[in-house]
């Protein structure tokens, strides 16, 4: 399991298959401008000027919306997840 620095989130993202009229298979988030995620871990959060700890404000087993193209993806094990910023998640799918 990784656990992420800072404001990083550990996303594991939805893999969407469409097919077309004819059958053939197209990527699913070629085309979308957000793609959705399940946050697998979170890091501490970032701390402000005076030293204060803000936390992130997603929790583990949430769905959420991020950029496409977000992110920095990586191989856990046998698992494909991709490290993201927190702000590069757009909400939290309820």
């Amino acid at each position: 399991m990784l656990k992420p620095l800072g404001d990083r989130v550990v996303v594991t993202f939805e893999e969407v298959e469409e097919k077309s009229v004819g059958g053939f298979v197209l990527a699913g988030a070629s085309y979308e401008a957000t793609k959705t995620a399940t946050v697998v871990s979170i890091g501490q959060g970032i701390r402000t000027l005076n030293g204060d700890l803000v936390t992130p404000s997603v929790a583990v087993g949430d769905t959420v919306l991020v950029e496409n193209g977000a992110g920095l993806e990586v191989k856990d094990g046998d698992d494909k997840v991709a490290i993201i910023r927190e702000s590069d998640i757009v909400a939290i799918v309820e």
